[in-house]
């Protein structure tokens, strides 16, 4: 330390790094998780940095650093302390709250896809009456035609579809 108070970049180089685990060692006293430790690393070389003018060097020199070292953490703890007092914890707050419209497009996706599901599993007649009827809109006479089914029967499956999808679309 005194070679790096007479200007030596190369002395002082090599002090800071040779001092590191020393300040890591009572940093990790005080406190527990590695990110509070590197900043109370960081915060003691940036005060040594500061204050490297007020070593004497007729004292030993690692009494002086370890005293800096303790000193600097306990000021982060007192400051965590402080933040911890005045500031609330909330985990939601990081969290996003879209618009409950902005998912309409996937859950109609999803319906669709139930719908189509429902539609194959429903029986040849009564999906054929249900299409021609109701999805491409045709009367009972026309559909009848298109079909071979009579009107009646017609009727019959298109009701049978109705009631097999409602139960069908339920349960999902």
């Amino acid at each position: 330390m005194a070679a790096a108070q007479d200007g030596s970049q190369a002395d002082y180089a090599l002090l800071l790094r040779e001092i590191v685990p020393l300040i890591r060692a009572v940093a990790a006293h005080h406190h527990r998780t590695p990110d509070r430790i590197d900043d109370v690393v960081q915060d003691v070389l940036l005060t040594l940095h500061r204050i490297r003018h007020t070593y004497d060097p007729a004292r030993p020199f690692v009494p002086w650093l370890a005293a800096v070292a303790r000193r600097r953490s306990i000021d982060a703890l007192r400051r965590q302390f402080r933040t911890n007092a005045m500031e609330i914890r909330d985990d939601t707050s990081y969290e996003t709250f879209t618009d409950p419209l902005a998912n309409r497009e996937r859950e109609g996706r999803e319906a669709a896809d139930a719908l189509a599901a429902a539609l194959a599993a429903l029986p040849r007649g009564q999906r054929e009456a249900l299409e021609l009827v109701k999805l491409r809109e045709m009367s009972l006479i026309e559909a009848s035609a298109v079909s071979g089914q009579s009107v009646g029967g017609l009727k019959v499956n298109v009701h049978r579809a109705i009631k097999a999808l409602r139960a069908k679309l339920k349960g999902r």
